[in-house]
């Protein structure tokens, strides 16, 4: 019985969608809930599965080629058996795969899909050092991937040393010989939209930045304390920093509601819930997942879906729900050791706010200089929504409890 593999039902926030890669060729044997083929959209990357056990039997969109929501992308025998003499990629296989080698590699044409030949020439790889594993010896980016973490586990043994070479006459020529070398590679999907949105961001708000600082001594101490016993507790979740922002962001939004609205047409949205999107960077551009009903999740909840989350980010294992919505964004540029940074607005939100880097500094304490741990913290806001005066007393609010984290619990 043929079976019909179609894309997933994408939401209204999301127009349409690309393939990505193919991990199965015409004429394979599938197993059911197999990876068939990977979806690359505006927000994430989508993974679409055999239905059944069987053989697909035809590839309806190749590799490359811009799908809508639902349209069919393969037909599956279910229960056939996989035709035993299939030496070379079929026609549809072959259509699916580039015409060309990338970056004057050495490798031979239509051996990397598009996924796979992006992390290639991100890591600057040789693809004939990396064994392919889908057809005919096609490298897929999971074989990238795993090549990139064997390469990261071995150890950096030293070269055997090699004898002097004999000296040799060298030609030097007249004038410079240094190559200029360009390298043009077109964006992916996600990448054209985090520019697309970036840009609506800055062009269609007046966005504002607030700074302040905080002295992260209190918070580390606290955290000092009672880490261990957290993490024992808590099955093995990290008490970090981004709990205490994300709890105190909570706190703040109730005490200034349009902060956590957002504008839509004419309209002002107040929203009666704190929805916290979290920046995570990826290999493929930064992603905003949200955790859902903040103010209600304990700090060791906060903790360990924002740890959740981030690892699915690197997996891209993120689904559209994952993305979706969200009242106010936190982003922390401090783990790459950013000092001072204006982060730019994620619409329809009207705030987001940014963490950065703790550093040791001379401050005025009673009359006295004392080196404290301080943390510079940035208020990107709307200015059509919030007017100046909020906007410095939400920031202002958000230090005064992570200085002071028992106003957290308090709710002071």
């Amino acid at each position: 019985m043929a079976i019909e593999i179609k894309a997933p039902a994408f939401p209204e926030s999301v127009a349409d969608g690309e393939v990505a890669t193919w991990h199965k060729a015409e004429g394979e044997a599938v197993s059911r809930d197999e990876l068939i083929v990977e979806i690359e959209t505006d927000k994430v990357v989508m993974e679409v599965v055999a239905p059944e056990d069987g053989v697909l039997t035809k590839i309806h969109a190749a590799e490359g080629e811009t799908i809508q929501s639902e349209q069919l992308l393969a037909t599956l025998e279910q229960g056939a058996a996989a035709s035993a003499a299939t030496p070379a990629a079929t026609p549809a296989a072959k259509a699916s795969e580039p015409a060309t080698s990338t970056g004057g590699s050495s490798s031979s044409a239509g051996t990397l899909g598009p996924a796979a030949r992006q992390l290639v020439e991100e890591h600057k790889l040789d693809p004939a050092s990396i064994t392919g594993s889908g057809k005919g010896g096609r490298i897929t980016k999971e074989d990238v991937v795993n090549y990139l973490a064997n390469r990261d586990e071995q150890p950096a043994s030293p070269a055997p040393a090699a004898p002097a070479p004999a000296p040799v006459a060298i030609d030097v020529p007249d004038g410079p010989s240094s190559e200029r070398v360009e390298k043009r590679v077109p964006m992916t999907r996600m990448r054209a939209k985090i520019a697309e949105r970036l840009l609506n961001a800055t062009q269609e708000t007046a966005m504002l930045t607030t700074f302040n600082e905080v002295n992260m001594a209190p918070v580390m101490a606290l955290r000092s304390k009672y880490k261990d016993q957290f993490e024992k507790i808590h099955n093995g979740t990290r008490l970090g920093f981004m709990g205490f922002f994300v709890k105190a962001a909570c706190e703040a939004l109730k005490r200034f509601p349009a902060v956590n609205a957002s504008i839509d047409g004419s309209d002002v949205v107040y929203h009666g819930y704190q929805d916290i999107g979290v920046a995570v960077s990826t290999e493929n551009g930064l992603v905003v997942p949200v955790l859902r009903d903040a103010d209600f999740m304990s700090l060791a909840d906060v903790e360990a879906a924002i740890r959740d989350l981030g690892m699915r980010a690197k997996d891209n294992k993120l689904t559209i729900e994952d993305m979706t919505g969200g009242t106010f964004t936190v982003t922390n540029g401090g783990v790459f050791g950013s000092l001072l940074s204006t982060p730019i607005l994620n619409p329809p939100q009207t705030g987001i706010l940014g963490m950065h880097k703790i550093q040791e500094r001379p401050m005025a304490v009673n009359g006295q200089v004392v080196i404290q741990p301080m943390m510079y913290l940035a208020l990107s806001y709307d200015h059509r929504l919030i007017d100046g005066k909020t906007a410095v007393q939400f920031l202002v609010a958000i230090r005064d409890l992570i200085e002071d984290p028992a106003r957290i619990l308090l709710q002071l």
